[in-house]
């Protein structure tokens, strides 16, 4: 027996409103929709020049979770000075903002302590950190230097006129190594003849150029003037050498000195559960993709992934130890 037209009729609109209401998900997997790990309008904060450790960490994170379709047009952007505080203010500024989120590391820890900065990182949403990497001591191919140890003899005989360069301002990684190095060799840190850049990207201009002496900077941020010969490398900073690079540790070369730097990302206070949460989600995916991991082989860093609590608990430890160190530096 055939249905009547007037039973067909209701089906039908049930139906097409079961086409509607199921249609959307099946029709917009990708682009971190079916994870959850999509935040439309998504902002990652550059808090120094372009061309140093945290803005290729945020480039590069960004490039690694849209390739791996969990997100897409992450704009990334800088706003550079004072160390990292002046972005840092901005960011705790935005409180409740669940759409920005900031690049930093170790340099704006120590930055916060000697700028006597208003804001801190306890203000912020601790998200992950990501990486560590050494420094390294590096001089243009046209130095004198071939070797450490000619370097440190001349720093020893006359320490203020041996200007040393740093992609962070005091009290950052890039400040603290060189007068751990002094202080290992000898010399009095306070007459160390510091000159601070915002960031390796300012920084190598005048190592290239021979304003300074020697540079200390991320190994991630000079790969590709290290490969094409413009720089040399003296030492690294690291307990051990760094594979492919033809350069001696600091023990090797005579000073008692380990040093690592590491990078990661926080995010505005007064962030929801869910804010948060979706945030540590996709770098936690982020972290987990082939994309991510090239990336952080190409670049040399060494993964240090730790989020949320853990990421904050280790945040307080290290201003605890910027602020011992500074003190027994006497700086």
């Amino acid at each position: 027996m055939l249905s009547s037209p007037r039973l067909r009729t209701p089906l039908a609109i049930l139906s097409a409103a079961l086409i509607v209401l199921l249609g959307p998900p099946l029709l917009s997997s990708g682009s971190g929709s079916a994870s959850g790990t999509h935040i439309p309008g998504l902002r990652l904060m550059v808090p120094n020049t372009p061309g140093g450790g945290y803005d290729i960490t945020a480039r590069t994170a960004a490039k690694a979770a849209e390739d791996a379709d969990l997100s897409r047009n992450i704009e990334v952007f800088n706003l550079p000075g004072a160390g990292g505080t002046v972005g840092l203010s901005r960011l705790v500024a935005e409180r409740g903002n669940g759409k920005l989120a900031m690049s930093m590391g170790l340099g704006v820890v120590g930055a916060v302590h000697t700028n006597h900065a208003p804001s801190t990182l306890a203000d912020t949403t601790p998200i992950a950190r990501l990486t560590q990497e050494p420094d390294i001591v590096v001089v243009a191919k046209g130095s004198k230097y071939q070797d450490f140890g000619q370097l440190v003899a001349d720093w020893r005989e006359k320490p203020g006129s041996l200007p040393v360069g740093g992609g962070s301002s005091p009290g950052g990684p890039d400040h603290l190594a060189p007068m751990l190095m002094a202080k290992a060799a000898g010399i009095a840190p306070k007459k160390v003849n510091y000159i601070p850049y915002d960031g390796g990207g300012e920084l190598l201009a005048s190592v290239l150029g021979g304003k300074v002496a020697f540079g200390v900077s991320g190994v991630g941020e000079y790969l590709d003037q290290i490969e094409a010969g413009e720089l040399r490398v003296l030492a690294v900073t690291s307990e051990k050498r760094l594979p492919g690079l033809d350069a001696p540790t600091l023990r090797e070369s005579g000073l008692d000195v380990s040093f690592t730097n590491w990078r990661g990302i926080v995010a505005p206070p007064g962030l929801t559960d869910t804010e948060r949460d979706k945030l540590i989600g996709l770098i936690t995916k982020m972290h987990a993709s082939k994309q991510w991991k090239e990336a952080v082989r190409r670049n040399r860093w060494t993964d240090a992934f730790m989020t949320g609590e853990d990421f904050g608990r280790f945040l307080t430890a290290q201003d605890r130890r910027v602020d011992t160190v500074l003190k027994e530096l006497g700086l």
